[in-house]
């Protein structure tokens, strides 16, 4: 007989569900994890995390990458080497009886091949801290006022009183370190520079993690760098500024997905103060481009709204959607929806 679902539960207490969420490890035997669609470092390292600790409770757990390849700059993360070259839809789960879903906002951030449905074939759990998780999963842990999903990682520890050892602390600092900007972005707390001061005792070598990362450019990347803030334009007042580079332009530079990035170049355009939306267009293949948001006023420009309306999802000050159109239209739908939520 199949094993009955639990009721689903989302909770942004991790005291409350910790217990619960534990209970279900304890129960499996082979755990299922995975990263993101063009995962950033709080996507593997709050995975690969996950990974140690389930395994130093006598479990079993595998991580699959999901759509997009490990990045190269990511590799030295403890344990990401052992990531299964596999999607979503690759995994058989007669071989797993617990999925859990990290850093992941909804089931279309889990695999963009085609739709993932829930409820699973086995128990499911999410652990994640994007505004715009609705919660998806049997147990659903949401924590939107926490910087990084490996900050969540961090504090379930504590609560199971998990020995976390140096390689836990690598990937939970990484994953935490990127996501708050370098202690710098919206939601970075006391409590993410005193779990930061943790994690450093315990990994010492972690300016050399964050050094190997932030030099694994290739010369593809510069290149793509260079012609994403050349395309640079500025709408509704100088209010919005969108970068928009086209499938054709990438292939007249051979320029590789593995090559892109939409947040860097979407990172960079928020330091100028005067744009209070900027955004990175890139068509990655002929017909759907892939959208980052940044907003360096988060109260009045929240850029979650913005893509929530073309079907993504993220944070206030940081989002992202794809729209399944060319750059040049997806620039008019962008132009034309920030008008009316932001009224501009």
């Amino acid at each position: 007989m199949k094993d009955q679902k639990i009721s689903p539960m989302l909770s942004s207490d991790i005291k409350e569900l910790a217990p619960l969420i534990l209970a279900e490890i304890k129960k499996s035997s082979s755990v299922l994890l995975h990263c993101h669609p063009s995962p950033d470092p709080d996507s593997v390292g709050s995975a690969l995390a996950m990974k140690l600790i389930i395994e130093s409770l006598g479990k079993k757990a595998t991580v699959i990458r999901g759509d997009s390849d490990i990045p190269e700059a990511f590799l030295h993360f403890p344990g990401a080497k052992d990531i299964l070259k596999k999607n979503f839809f690759e995994i058989d789960f007669k071989d797993f009886d617990l999925f859990i879903s990290v850093d992941t906002a909804s089931p279309n951030q889990i695999s963009k091949l085609k739709p993932v449905i829930f409820p699973l074939p086995i128990k499911s759990i999410v652990i994640d801290h994007h505004l715009s998780n609705l919660g998806y999963a049997d147990i659903n842990l949401i924590v939107p006022t926490s910087p990084a999903t490996d900050q969540i990682i961090y504090l379930l520890a504590k609560e199971w009183n998990i020995n976390i050892t140096s390689d836990m602390a690598a990937d939970m600092f990484i994953g935490l370190y990127a996501d708050t900007g370098g202690l710098k972005y919206q939601n970075t707390s006391l409590k993410s520079y005193e779990i930061m001061t943790d994690l450093v005792r315990l990994y010492p070598d972690f300016s050399k993690m964050i050094l190997r990362m932030e030099n694994s450019e290739s010369p593809k990347a510069l290149a793509f760098y260079g012609m994403a803030l050349d395309t640079i334009e500025v709408f509704l007042g100088d209010k919005v500024a969108l970068s928009a580079v086209s499938s054709i332009q990438l292939a007249s530079k051979d320029i590789k997905e593995e090559d892109i990035s939409a947040s860097s170049i979407s990172s960079m355009m928020n330091n100028v103060s005067s744009w209070k939306i900027a955004a990175s267009l890139i068509e990655i293949v002929v017909g759907k481009t892939r959208c980052s948001f940044r907003t360096n006023d988060p109260e009045n420009y929240p850029v979650t709204t913005l893509a929530a309306a073309f079907g993504g999802g993220g944070h206030r000050a940081a989002a992202g959607a794809t729209i399944d159109t060319g750059v040049e239209e997806a620039k008019k739908l962008i132009v034309s929806k920030a008008k009316e939520l932001y009224n501009l």
